[in-house]
């Protein structure tokens, strides 16, 4: 039972984790607005998700930190392969090479923050459901 419940909650997890990289992604296309030849990038959700979901490794790229002592933890992270990013075509390019298009780039972070929330809100309800069953 609990391999069910860990797989379940895996699912949301690799997606929380892809939401947090896009929001990453699409923060850093706001931030460099005015950078001239600053190409936006972003990269297609469901595309990885369900490359996530097929347990497909070869998106994904483990930083493994070395230990000089002992005494250390052993660090490990895994992230979506900066080669899965994207570069957004603009609907009108700028004088200076930048492809930010702030209106654009304002709708996608609003709705990846609220996708965001939503996912967070499933887990939360998932996780009620499970401990009032539990309880009983």
């Amino acid at each position: 039972m609990t391999d069910r419940i860990g797989d379940d909650f895996k699912f949301y997890q690799e997606a929380i984790n892809l939401r947090q990289h896009r929001q990453e992604v699409l923060a850093a296309n706001i931030a460099n607005a005015d950078t001239p030849n600053y190409k936006a990038r972003d990269f297609d959700f469901s595309q990885a998700l369900r490359a996530v979901a097929q347990g497909s490794q070869a998106s994904r790229t483990a930083t493994e930190l070395k230990l000089t002592s002992m005494r250390h933890l052993p660090g490990k992270a895994q992230m979506p392969d900066a080669a899965t990013l994207l570069y957004r075509q603009p609907l009108q390019p700028s004088l200076d090479g930048n492809t930010v298009e702030m209106d654009t780039e304002r709708v996608q972070f609003a709705d990846n923050t609220q996708r965001y929330q939503a996912d967070l809100t499933i887990i939360s309800a998932r996780i009620k459901t499970i401990m009032a069953a539990l309880q009983q």
